[in-house]
């Protein structure tokens, strides 16, 4: 026998390491948990990655002038809420790119057009869920407000109330177990409705004048409180509400996770953690030889719809804008090709065999937090059902930079065959023609308030971007 390695296994990635390089991805692991800190939302997500972008020397699209070249680093945003960043390389465009796609809107709740309500005299605020959620997880845990509202005069005020330790927070009272006997005999999914997740507000009334016939208004004086101090603080009246994005998330930080401190517990790691990781990677690129894109999507969790969302033409409108800016040409067929020639990462997450839940994965084809970026052939549902099933050429091509980079990858699958599944954006990136697969990092309680991320995974998430974007 030679020594040849005729066998697949998994390798944790801490057996592998040096101090050193220990050392290094608990540096990495640090960055990764301040950019959480300040991305609770896809805006936020967008404002903090457009800020690391320009510290790297990235410019604005709309911002440059003349022709573009190799290396010039540039970037847009939609919306507020995607991003795609650009490093041009000395190859022709036509040739193709290379692209790291992520997303970077999460489970929450949302605040419904007119969402504040007094009932029993208490103000709480009436919320629709976002993306896929377990909704008992939101339930008798802090929560902290983000986001935006439009007034009447058009100024846009930014909300964020609940992430200091001064500030308040909000929260779902849960129904005591003394009195949940008939609700413990209930199939979880009906235990709470939608319309029950309804956190407090206050339970101030505010005082009111007499009217003239001496008689006080009492209705909603509860919520007339929380009305008075949005007025007084923002300056903004109930009808603003209307004109407003707002969104309910959880209000702690991210922390280790471990007396070893190895994992990172954090909300909205699916799909922040990619999203990171990929910018970590393309700041990096001085002169790629393929051009390099990141794309930060949103609406990935209800189906990538909107004008942010991977259905829409979004990526094809800015590279055809950089076509132009590199080579002057204008040409629908043009674009065509270089989109089909290009090829890509779903930069998506996948599900960490979980030792409390086992027996809803095959154990042989799931994924391990801290065994390395998985990457997954196919993901999908009811026989492969919304999948894109990368070819095997270009897992073989993954797998070859991936292995030439030192870098350690695994496998993974989204559980059993008929136990359920998801999906991605990459079905959506290979419309355009170009070949994708799957390729991120495995969580645990992956879409709950604390997802759960190895360090040693995320590290190897930005180097396998890095020697993805590096590639001929």
């Amino acid at each position: 026998m030679n020594s040849l390695n005729l066998k697949y296994g998994r390798t944790n990635v801490w057996s592998k390491v040096n101090e050193q390089e220990k050392e290094g991805i608990m540096r990495f692991g640090e960055d990764y948990k301040r950019y959480l800190n300040k991305a609770k939302t896809e805006r936020e997500a967008v404002d903090v990655s457009a800020s690391l972008l320009i510290g790297a020397g990235f410019s604005e699209i709309s911002k440059m002038q003349g022709q573009l070249k190799p290396g010039d680093k540039i970037f847009t945003t939609i919306n507020n809420k995607a991003l795609l960043a650009v490093v041009v390389g000395s190859r022709p465009l036509h040739e193709g790119f290379n692209l790291v796609g992520a997303h970077v809107d999460s489970p929450r709740l949302d605040l419904k057009p007119q969402p504040i309500a007094e009932e029993e005299e208490l103000a709480v605020l009436r919320t629709h869920y976002y993306g896929g959620i377990k909704k008992y997880h939101w339930l008798s845990m802090p929560l902290s407000l983000h986001g935006i509202v439009v007034r009447g005069d058009g100024k846009t005020i930014p909300i964020t109330i609940g992430e200091n330790p001064s500030d308040p927070v909000f929260t779902i009272a849960d129904l005591l177990p003394h009195l949940a006997k008939d609700q413990a005999d209930k199939k979880m999914s009906e235990v709470y409705t939608g319309e029950d997740l309804r956190p407090l507000l206050g339970s101030m009334p505010l005082k009111v004048d007499k009217e003239s016939n001496g008689e006080s208004k009492e209705d909603n004086v509860v919520k007339m409180t929380v009305l008075d101090i949005l007025h007084s603080t923002y300056g903004i009246i109930e009808e603003d509400l209307i004109s407003a994005e707002l969104q309910l998330v959880p209000a702690w930080p991210a922390r280790d996770v471990g007396f070893d401190r190895s994992m990172i517990g954090a909300y909205g790691q699916d799909d922040r953690v990619c999203a990171y990781t990929g910018l970590r990677a393309i700041v990096e690129q001085s002169l790629p030889q393929r051009t390099a894109v990141l794309l930060l999507a949103d609406k990935e969790e209800i189906g990538s719809v909107g004008n942010t969302g991977m259905e829409s033409n979004l990526l094809a409108n800015v590279m055809a804008e950089i076509m132009y800016m590199v080579t002057g040409n204008e040409s629908g067929l043009t674009l065509r090709r270089m989109l089909t020639n290009s090829r890509a990462l779903s930069a998506d997450v996948n599900a960490g065999l979980n030792p409390n839940f086992a027996d809803v994965m095959e154990k042989d084809n799931a994924a391990r937090i801290g065994c390395g970026v998985t990457i997954t052939k196919y993901t999908g549902s009811g026989g492969k059902k919304g999948a894109n099933d990368a070819h095997a050429e270009f897992m073989g091509l993954v797998r070859s930079i991936f292995n030439s980079n030192k870098i350690v990858w695994q496998t993974g699958e989204l559980g059993k065959v008929d136990q359920g599944g998801g999906g991605t954006i990459a079905y959506m990136l290979s419309e355009y023609g170009m070949n994708v697969v799957d390729c991120g990092v495995a969580l645990l309680g992956m879409h709950s308030p604390m997802e759960i991320a190895s360090k040693a995974d995320v590290f190897m998430a930005y180097r396998s971007y890095k020697a993805f974007f590096d590639s001929m």
